[in-house]
């Protein structure tokens, strides 16, 4: 083989390499940003959490991530006003019968086990959550005792106001 060739040859020989690696260099996706509020990420994972372990009401539009990210974001928004007027921080029992609530939703320990698997999370990530939930829910009552029949009300009024000033980044596009 003389050198022309020999350099053709390596060259396609390189080129068929960098081709092939290109399909297996893939970029794998470990998590998606679908929003940010106030600085806080939302993350798919976020979303998986709480759709699977059940920590928000039940997705009842026609995108169910799009009905369980806008129930974060609003409880993002709803933490930072928690975290500025800062109400009493939940005992360890209180947040210990929460885990308990939560456990209940499932039929094992196996289950539950697993259900933290698929949503990313851990225990202690969970514990968290529901520390804040326990805050939010303290931060609500205290805001909106004297609404009376109206508190549902005035509570969504309240969290309009939230949405429009609030800084919120949503970068969701439903999947199609």
């Amino acid at each position: 083989m003389n050198k022309g060739h020999r350099g053709k040859s390596i060259v396609a020989v390189l080129a068929a390499a960098v081709v092939c690696g290109v399909g297996v260099a893939r970029a794998e996706v470990i998590d998606r940003v679908l929003a940010v509020v106030g600085g806080q990420l939302i993350t798919l994972t976020d979303v998986i959490a709480a759709r699977d372990l059940r920590l928000v009401a039940p997705p009842t539009g026609a995108d169910p991530t799009r009905d369980l990210l806008s129930k974060l974001i609003d409880r993002e928004l709803v933490l930072a006003e928690v975290e500025r007027y800062a109400p009493p921080e939940p005992t360890a029992d209180a947040v210990d019968a929460e885990v308990r609530r939560v456990r209940a939703r499932f039929d094992s320990d196996e289950a539950f086990a697993a259900a933290l698997v698929r949503s990313g999370i851990d225990e202690k990530h969970l514990r968290e959550t529901l520390r804040q939930d326990l805050r939010i829910r303290a931060y609500l009552d205290q805001r909106f005792a004297a609404a009376g029949d109206r508190r549902a009300a005035a509570q969504e009024e309240w969290l309009g106001g939230l949405r429009r000033r609030g800084d919120v980044i949503d970068v969701y596009l439903p999947s199609r």
